[in-house]
């Protein structure tokens, strides 16, 4: 079974208008980083366990805006993403985006929070030969606009972010130059980043994620058939669903949420996780989650033989506006008029005024072999022998994580396979 995620973060405008976006990517390896300078230790599980509470956070707004839709996103890139931005916060309106990202700036300044970041994207970027997972970030700049030399070279150093002169006079161009961009880097599946853009934009700063794995166990295509998904008590879809035979993977019951996990591993140091809820326990589930859950399930997850798996077989996509949801996290300033962004232009009349978020999921059978890191197969000790079934008939989550920093990459909920 093969999993592609594409995804794109627009942070837009800035008061003359500016369209800004970020980059995003946790790394490889769980190794501290030190601070040349001062021996100051950044943990990559730190940043995981954070970006996790992040996570959680904004998923939950998600969920609560958009009742009975699918969810795809990425935290882990929207945390780069505004990472890179907060590169030219300054004052209060950095303290927001730091503490939004759910830092404590008493415990670690924002200069190893920014190396910490820079470090794992580094790990993240090195080439492998299994999991195919490539990001990176682009800024857009108006060929008339003076962005500081300093701002330029941090995002270039630390997220090998590069500027290039735009001509934001004629919009319609740099869209399609924008668009075109975003479209190459993501293999065609986020085709128009941007519907329209204004001739007083000033700069677009671009992130893009794209993944693609192979399951270390594919699922036969021959088992797959239509089935039904059921929304909830009352309604169902006829979708196709696949069928994996005899499985041993690692499961766990959670029997205080009432929902079972089961991870499944791609080819390489990346797998998911899938939640199923009992029927009616979604919402207890989703206020339930915090970084402790994740970790009890990850500590909790014992092989077991599966003889029935089904999944079904889907593609959805999103388009998030983001100011809302970021503004309810504590990162408000910098849509405002209050917003210090001096780090960017030296002046000061500049803000955020759109956050635009895009993301593909596709689940299928089988999958292609593509460039990544190579990683480490972590199975629980004694092997479960008490065969059960799984059906993921009806809503449920899925998380993919890098397994060496246990980062969590991706985030969906399916509540309707047919939903596109």
């Amino acid at each position: 079974m093969a999993l592609c995620v594409a995804f794109v973060l627009l942070v837009a405008m800035f008061c003359p208008a500016v369209l800004c976006q970020p980059d995003g990517t946790l790394g490889k390896e769980t190794k501290v980083q030190k601070d040349q300078n001062n021996g100051t230790q950044v943990d990559s599980l730190t940043l995981a366990s954070i970006n996790t509470d992040f996570a959680f956070s904004l998923y939950k707004e998600l969920a609560l805006k958009n009742p009975d839709k699918n969810i795809v996103f990425s935290p882990f890139s929207i945390s780069f993403a505004l990472a890179v931005l907060s590169l030219g916060a300054s004052s209060n309106t950095l303290k927001e985006i730091l503490r939004g990202l759910k830092f404590n700036l008493t415990e670690t300044p924002e200069a190893d929070i920014q190396r910490g970041f820079g470090h794992l994207l580094h790990m993240l970027s090195q080439p492998g030969d299994q999991v195919q997972i490539s990001t990176g970030s682009s800024i857009f700049v108006e060929k008339r606009l003076p962005i500081l030399a300093e701002f330029k070279e941090k995002a270039r150093a630390l997220y090998q972010a590069e500027a290039s002169s735009t001509d934001f006079q004629q919009p319609h161009e740099a869209k399609k130059l924008i668009n075109d961009y975003v479209s190459k880097q993501t293999h065609g599946k986020i085709k128009e980043l941007i519907s329209d853009l204004d001739d007083s934009a000033l700069m677009v700063l671009v992130n893009y994620i794209y993944f693609k794995g192979k399951w270390k166990a594919p699922f036969d295509p021959d088992f797959t058939f239509e089935s039904n998904f059921y929304l909830d008590n009352k309604r169902s879809v006829k979708v196709p669903m696949m069928n994996h035979k005899d499985l041993t993977t690692l499961c766990f019951r959670d029997e205080e949420l009432s929902s079972y996990v089961v991870e499944l591993k791609y080819r390489g140091n990346a797998s998911a996780l899938f939640i199923l809820p009992d029927q009616g326990r979604m919402q207890q589930l989703e206020d339930s989650l915090q970084p402790e859950t994740l970790k009890k399930w990850r500590d909790s997850l014992r092989p077991r033989r599966i003889n029935e798996l089904y999944l079904p077989k889907f593609s959805t996509s999103t388009d998030y506006s983001l100011e809302g949801i970021l503004s309810q996290l504590g990162i408000r300033e910098v849509f405002s008029t209050q917003a210090d962004l001096s780090g960017i232009t030296g002046d000061k009349d500049v803000r955020v005024s759109k956050v635009v978020h895009k993301a593909v999921l596709d689940v299928a059978e089988t999958g292609t072999e593509a460039a990544a890191a190579t990683g480490v197969l972590k199975l629980g000790s004694a092997l479960i022998l008490n065969p059960l079934k799984m059906h993921f008939n009806r809503p449920f989550l899925m998380i993919i994580s890098d397994t060496n920093t246990q980062t969590l990459l991706f985030m969906a909920k399916i509540t309707n396979p047919k939903q596109n």
